[in-house]
C-alpha cells in the first residue's frame, strides 16, 4: 500500500525488535524524525500485509490469512478467484500503525518546506494535537470489490484480545481515496483501537478479524505483529 512488499519485508527482517510506541518519548521522536532528514536509517513505523494474491498464494506468504469463520473453502475461494466480486469484496492490504507514523509524515512535511523539526517542538501541544490521542492503534484496510460507496459502512473488523474477547474499534474513517472502478468500488477504511485497554501489549502479535459487506459467513483472521514496528 505504501512501499513494495519486498522492501517491507525486507526492512521488518533486518531491524532490531521494536514495539508499537502507544505514546511518543523524546527517544523514539528524535530517531523518527533523525530518520526523515537522512541522518539515521528510517525507522519502522508501521507494519503492511500485502493481500493481493499471485499464482494462487497471498503475497504476503502462507499463513497471511486464516479462515476465522465459514470454513477453509472461504480462503480457498479467495485465492482462486481474487478479482471477482460477485460474492463481495476483497481486501487488497492492511496497514498498522500508531503516533511515530503521523510523526514521520510531519518531519518529511517540515524538511520539504527547508524547517528543522526538533524533537522537543515534535512532542510539543501544537503537532501533538494534530497527531492520534495516545492509545490508539490505526488500522489501514484498502479493499476491491465493493459494490457501492455506501458497501463500506458494512465491513465489520475487530481486533481479538489474548482472552479470545473480539475488540471493536473506538472510530472509524476513510482515506480520501475511494474510486469508482468500472462497477465496483475501490479505497482505504480506517480503523482505531485501544489495544492496551484489553490487555494487548505493545509488542504482542494479535490477530486482525475482517468481514466483508458480504451477506455470507466467511470472516478472515489476519496476523499483525506490534512489535515489528514503532
Amino acid at each position: 500500500m505504501r512501499k513494495p512488499a519486498l522492501l517491507v519485508l525486507t526492512v521488518l527482517l533486518s531491524a532490531p525488535a521494536f514495539a508499537w510506541v502507544p505514546k511518543l518519548e523524546e527517544t523514539t521522536a528524535r530517531n523518527v524524525i533523525d530518520g526523515a532528514y537522512g541522518r539515521r536509517d528510517p525507522v519502522p513505523t508501521y507494519q503492511t500485509i500485502d493481500l493481493n494474491v499471485k499464482d494462487g498464494k497471498f503475497v504476503a506468504g502462507e499463513g497471511a490469512v486464516k479462515a476465522f469463520d465459514g470454513g477453509d473453502k472461504c480462503l480457498a475461494d479467495w485465492l482462486a478467484a481474487p478479482t471477482d466480486f460477485t460474492k463481495g469484496s476483497r481486501p487488497a492490504g492492511v496497514t498498522v500503525s500508531g503516533q511515530a507514523d503521523q510523526l514521520y509524515f510531519q518531519a518529511q512535511d517540515a524538511r520539504d518546506n527547508f524547517r528543522n523539526l526538533s524533537a522537543q517542538d515534535a512532542l510539543g501541544a501544537d503537532l501533538a494535537g494534530k497527531r492520534m490521542t495516545d492509545g490508539l492503534l490505526r488500522v489501514d484496510v484498502n479493499v476491491r470489490g465493493l459494490p457501492s460507496e455506501k458497501a463500506r459502512d458494512a465491513y465489520l473488523v475487530r481486533l481479538k484480545a489474548p482472552d479470545g474477547k473480539l475488540i471493536a474499534p473506538v472510530r472509524k474513517s476513510y482515506v480520501n481515496d475511494f474510486k469508482q472502478d468500472g462497477a465496483t468500488w475501490t479505497g482505504t477504511l480506517v480503523y482505531y483501537f485501544e489495544p492496551l485497554k484489553a490487555g494487548i501489549g505493545a509488542s504482542d502479535k494479535v490477530d486482525l478479524l475482517l468481514r466483508t459487506e458480504a451477506d455470507t459467513n466467511c470472516a478472515y483472521s489476519v496476523g499483525l505483529d506490534l512489535g515489528s514496528f514503532q
